[in-house]
């Protein structure tokens, strides 16, 4: 996974502490699942392009 950004932070704050959902998890999860996603689409983009992965 990819480390977190400014705008991921600033989404979780948001979302955990001005605007509980109701399951604090989901937010995390999805948060995950985000990271991960941006991870697997990076490795792509990097394949495609010939780079050499490190």
């Amino acid at each position: 996974m990819i480390g977190y950004t400014l705008a991921e932070i600033r989404r979780l704050l948001f979302k955990i502490i001005l605007q509980p959902p109701p399951d604090p998890e989901h937010a995390w999860s999805w948060s995950r699942w985000r990271r991960k996603r941006q991870h697997q689409a990076r490795i792509c983009h990097y394949k495609r392009r010939g780079y050499a992965l490190t």
